[in-house]
């Protein structure tokens, strides 16, 4: 098993950071240079999906420069406004050959932790292209 610890700090207002082991992120609500909650877990949906992608990839040989995710997600309006979709676009850049690439990215979703967690509230729609 696993264990993941992070630290959050706030004053009086929803103003502060998130501490991790190796790095801290600023949170806040409207402010410039500051992560909301909505963008750290979508950020992490994106960060959990391309590790576990990359690791496929890597074992599937798919030959590739680097990749774009842009993701954007939907909230309920009823409370809990829990995520109802997601939109996910990865961008696969310099691919010498695109087969193999659907595959990789079905399982990377599939196994990705984040993700099936998400899942379980939203409908999550994935959009591979190549550039």
């Amino acid at each position: 098993m696993s264990a993941t610890t992070v630290k959050l700090s706030f004053g009086r207002e929803f103003e502060g950071v998130l501490e991790a082991e190796r790095a801290q992120a600023h949170i806040g609500k409207n402010q410039d240079g500051k992560f909301r909650p909505y963008d750290l877990m979508l950020g992490a949906l994106g960060a959990c999906y391309y590790a576990t992608f990359v690791g496929i990839a890597d074992k599937m040989k798919l030959a590739y420069d680097r990749a774009e995710i842009d993701i954007s997600g939907i909230k309920r309006e009823e409370v809990p406004t829990t995520l109802e979709t997601v939109d996910m676009k990865v961008i696969i850049h310099g691919a010498q050959d695109q087969k193999g690439f659907d595959r990789a990215s079905q399982l990377a979703a599939k196994y990705c932790s984040v993700h099936e967690t998400i899942a379980k509230v939203a409908t999550i729609n994935l959009d591979v292209s190549f550039a």
